[in-house]
């Protein structure tokens, strides 16, 4: 695995893209690190904590670029989820996704999301 995944609001990171960082959502500011997601996490981690909601983004992460902040910690299901430590520079985003939602309200992953 090579890349981690960021789960935020279009208006989240335009807000970070012009102050060059990301420093998190609520939720990520409350609980001290901003919460990222490994390919097999991504899906159930939209559905728990994102569900129905319009507007996100799918931000990918280079591990190469960000590991110096990351922690492997136990959270959901007592699986090791990546958690940074600080604020992601936005330049390291290495590509970035619409998280869309189908008429059915149910979130659609791009198709080359994962390739």
């Amino acid at each position: 695995m090579s890349i981690v995944y960021k789960i935020c609001s279009k208006s989240e990171w335009d807000k970070a893209v012009i102050e060059k960082i990301y420093t998190g959502s609520e939720v990520d500011n409350r609980d001290g690190f901003i919460h990222l997601s490994t390919k097999e996490q991504l899906k159930e981690t939209v559905v728990k904590h994102f569900k129905g909601q319009e507007s996100l983004l799918i931000i990918c992460f280079r591990l190469k670029k960000i590991e110096d902040k990351l922690k492997w910690e136990i959270s959901r299901n007592e699986e090791l989820f990546p958690h940074y430590y600080g604020n992601l520079e936005t330049n390291n985003a290495e590509h970035i996704y619409n998280l869309n939602l189908n008429s059915n309200g149910v979130h659609e992953f791009p198709k080359n999301l994962f390739s």
